[in-house]
């Protein structure tokens, strides 16, 4: 396995790192330097572009197409689906009623996740799985459904094959998390516009933080506005790559590693004017009740530890990852639904 310097000497901030998915189909040579950059990716960066992975055109289209009028809808059609309704955290929160790091975010979105019936959790059960439950759908779109649930499919198979090898290059069992995702996995899918700049000037599209899953594979517009913090402790921009997804790794890759996979702030700053930015991150996330088993492989001894933020615990079940989560994200919905689980101020 290659290993590549934590601390490279002329590090280059003017584009991510891109990985070339179907390397691993070219014979041993190949899917060998793919593990390689895949290696020094996860390990130095923790974000990198996505390219060769398969997806086809038509059913992108098909998605940004859907995802544009579901937005140019009247203000009332979409407000219909309002997650506000939903205890599952599921459909529209229109501009401003998303919090991350206790502030407002610039930006309205409808989220969707497998569809299942309603889970209300019994007597002794974990409150996590309320967020079990069905999306909530336009009438007058019936396109956006079949195209958005095609797409967590297609997605959630891409991000399997990926991890395989991500797991892979480091000389980890490739199908040792396989377990913890299947047919009951949780998978995460936002719809996402920025509508331009805030009124009273502030900038926060989405405020700095990590994922909480496995993998976050992000499909997004030529306008920008994406930032990683790198290596230098600054946030720089990602310029936005034809046909590619920037996927970056989640907190749960990073406690499986101690830390030797790195789960990397990020954040989006507001597209200028009444500039709108259209983007679509997928989450690829294990089970509402999956415990992450620490991963065994050979560059262990190398692990940093993983950063400790008091504010942020990480539970052993994912479940209680992404409720506490969603709570803070959506305090709407959490007031509405779940004033049970809500800490006292």
């Amino acid at each position: 396995m290659t290993h590549v310097s934590t601390n490279p000497s002329n590090p280059s901030y003017q584009q991510l790192p891109i990985i070339d998915l179907s390397a691993a189909d070219r014979g041993p040579q190949a899917r060998a330097l793919l593990r390689a950059q895949l290696h020094s990716a996860a390990h130095d960066v923790g974000f990198f572009q996505l390219v060769g992975h398969g997806v086809p055109e038509a059913e992108t289209r098909a998605l940004l197409s859907a995802m544009r009028r579901f937005f140019a809808l009247p203000e009332d059609e979409r407000l219909a689906l309002d997650n506000v309704r939903s205890p599952h955290f599921r459909g529209y929160t229109r501009t401003g009623d998303e919090r991350t790091g206790g502030s407002r975010d610039w930006r309205d979105q409808l989220d969707i996740g497998a569809e299942r019936p309603a889970r209300i959790p019994g007597v002794g059960e974990p409150a996590y799985w309320w967020l079990e439950g069905p999306n909530q759908w336009p009438d007058s779109l019936p396109e956006l459904r079949t195209a958005a649930l095609a797409w967590v499919e297609r997605l959630s198979s891409v991000a399997e094959r990926l991890l395989h090898e991500l797991l892979a290059s480091i000389g980890a069992p490739a199908d040792f998390y396989d377990p913890i995702f299947g047919d009951r996995a949780h998978p995460h899918l936002k719809l996402v516009r920025y509508p331009g700049s805030a009124g009273d000037g502030a900038d926060q599209g989405v405020g700095a933080h990590k994922d909480y899953g496995f993998l976050t594979l992000l499909l997004q517009d030529q306008v920008g506005g994406l930032q990683v913090q790198r290596a230098d402790g600054l946030f720089h921009d990602v310029p936005p790559l034809e046909g590619a997804f920037v996927v970056n790794l989640g907190e749960l890759l990073e406690v499986a590693t101690n830390g030797y996979l790195v789960a990397t702030n990020h954040r989006v700053v507001s597209p200028p004017g009444a500039t709108e930015r259209f983007s679509v991150p997928f989450f690829y996330n294990p089970r509402l009740d999956a415990r992450v088993e620490p991963l065994p492989f050979p560059y262990a001894d190398a692990a940093p530890g993983v950063s400790d933020d008091p504010t942020n615990p990480l539970f052993a079940e994912y479940g209680y990852n992404e409720l506490k989560g969603k709570l803070r994200a959506h305090p709407l919905v959490a007031e509405r639904h779940h004033q049970d689980l809500l800490t006292p101020a």
